[in-house]
This record gives C-alpha cells, structure tokens and sequence, in this order.
C-alpha cells in the first residue's frame, strides 16, 4: 500500500501524519506539498493594478520544499517506512493537483487533515479535503482536529 499524506504544515496535517502512522500499514508513504506560484495566485485573486508585485516563486518553492521535508521528517519520527517527499506547484488547484500526484503514483490512499492553514479562504471556497474526496477515485481518510 502506498499512502499519499497532504501536508502543509498546519496542526491538522501533522496530525494526519501521526494518525496514519499510528493505524496504518504502508510499504511506502509520500508526502507532498502543494505550493501556488505567484502566476496562478494572481488569476485566482484579482490584484489592484497599481500594486506592485515581485515573482518570489524560487522563495515559495524552496519554502514549499522545507515544508515537505519537514512532513517528511515527521512521518519517519511517527514509525512510517520508506518516506519520500514532493513539493509540486500548483497549476489548476492545490486540490487538483493532490488528486494528480495521487494519480500519477497509483496511491493506495490519501491521507489529509480537515483544515489546513488556508483555513478562512476554505470556509469560504470549500476545503481542499471536501475538494480531493469528491474528485479522487481512490480511498481517501480525512483526519479531524485534534481535541485538546
């Protein structure tokens, strides 16, 4: 079985990661990072022309990175084996694009959290979860917050 986690660094994807570690038996896990170049973030929000705006993209990439390997790190820490990671950039969507690597690795499962750190806009547009469970054609697991 080879497990996909979503991971964007919010309390609930590391609890993901924790959870599926805890119940889950994976011969292997990836872990990616969805992350939105500047180019799509400006079709998707409209921007007041007189801004000004500089293409940080090798910044939201390398950060992208740090944060998968972060996941990465935490999904060995929690007993997971054979732990990979990606940081792939968003063309379309982020769910989108979870749906695809999860495609293109022929995934047994997806793991997410219920809530990432776009917490706000998700209200507002739908969660990228309710997004992947709805368009993945393969079992998926939604792991709820954590009760403190």
């Amino acid at each position: 079985m080879t497990i996909l986690i979503a991971y964007d660094g919010s309390a609930d994807s590391k609890s993901a990661i924790e959870f599926a570690a805890k119940h889950l038996a994976a011969e292997s896990t990836v872990v990616v990072t969805v992350w939105e170049p500047l180019l799509v973030q400006l079709r998707r929000h409209a921007i007041a022309g007189f801004a000004l705006i500089s293409d940080q993209g090798e910044e939201w990439k390398e950060l992208a990175e740090q944060q998968a390997t972060e996941g990465a790190e935490l999904a060995r820490a929690a007993g997971l084996p054979d732990v990979t990671h990606r940081a792939v950039a968003d063309n379309e969507s982020i769910w989108q694009t979870i749906v695809d690597v999860a495609d293109e690795l022929d995934a047994s499962l997806i793991v997410t959290g219920s809530r990432g750190l776009a917490e706000v806009r998700s209200v507002l547009l739908g969660s990228v979860s309710n997004h992947v469970l709805h368009h993945a054609h393969r079992p998926m697991l939604i792991v709820p917050p954590v009760k403190n």
